[in-house]
């Protein structure tokens, strides 16, 4: 919402989380609170397979569908994404897809400068399918897991509301609502099987992360952990860019947004600024 005084294109711009594989919005919980306190409208979406959705098969499209409902639920005005692992390539991919909208002023992409169209991730989706295979042999020994292709009725889960905390007021004097995200458990109650780690490796393999950093016009801030070993093509992400940023946390590894908090919020209010500032 925007005061009478302000317009769409002046109001802070709103921020939708994208988690990465194998969790759920729910690991945004710190940096959904600093950027609302802040006067930012947030919103931290469950990809498909993962949290409130983990009854979806993930594919790309069904995770684009995700993004564009999130986006929906946001006051006008510009939105910026911050994606870690697999959401931040979900992030990029969206962006090239739908080109430098005007709502769309900035991607924050955190663990993900490794290319998956390359062998590393094939490999890796190799690894993981033998891993569910042995572990769904291990459940139907057991009688505990039906067929993984077969899927059980999609359950009602109910959204939850994070304590209300007041937000601090966006120029102007308007107030932004507070929007709905995933309970704190979600990531450790809902933690998907690795059978959604093959789903989104071979919807990833096809794809070239470089591509999607060409074909995204705007400013791109790439911010990994030191100790991430996503990091080998950073320099190349970067390289490829209109308009990046790098930025390396020291002592963080993959899950930089949770193993560094504090530093991961205060690159992230520097994000948000300059997209702010350009936007």
């Amino acid at each position: 919402m925007t005061s009478s005084n302000q317009t769409p294109q002046d109001a802070p711009t709103s921020v939708v989380f994208v988690h990465g594989m194998r969790s759920s919005g729910a690991i945004w919980e710190n940096q959904v609170r600093h950027v609302r306190a802040a006067g930012h409208a947030a919103v931290a979406v469950d990809l498909p397979a993962h949290g409130a959705r983990r009854h979806d098969r993930f594919t790309m499209d069904g995770a684009f569908e995700a993004l564009d409902d999130a986006v929906a639920t946001l006051p006008s005005g510009p939105i910026a994404l911050v994606g870690l692992s697999l959401g931040g390539y979900t992030s990029l991919a969206w962006a090239a897809r739908q080109g430098a909208t005007d709502r769309l002023v900035g991607i924050l992409a955190a663990g993900c400068t490794s290319d998956p169209k390359g062998k590393p991730v094939r490999l890796y989706r190799d690894v993981a399918r033998g891993v569910a295979n042995a572990a769904y042999l291990g459940r139907r020994l057991t009688g505990q897991v039906v067929h993984p292709s077969v899927h059980r009725p999609r359950l009602s889960v109910p959204s939850v509301r994070l304590p209300f905390r007041p937000l601090r007021s966006a120029p102007g004097g308007s107030d932004l609502r507070q929007v709905e995200i995933a309970p704190q458990q979600t990531a450790e109650m809902y933690r998907p099987t690795w059978d959604v780690v093959t789903d989104a490796l071979t919807h990833l393999a096809g794809r070239s992360s470089i591509a999607n950093v060409r074909a995204a016009r705007i400013p791109l801030w790439f911010v990994n952990g030191a100790r991430d070993a996503m990091r080998i093509e950073e320099q190349r992400h970067l390289a490829a860019a209109h308009d990046g940023s790098l930025v390396v946390i020291p002592g963080a590894g993959h899950d930089v947004n949770m193993e560094a908090p504090a530093a991961f919020n205060r690159v992230l209010t520097r994000a948000l600024a300059d997209f702010n500032r350009r936007a």
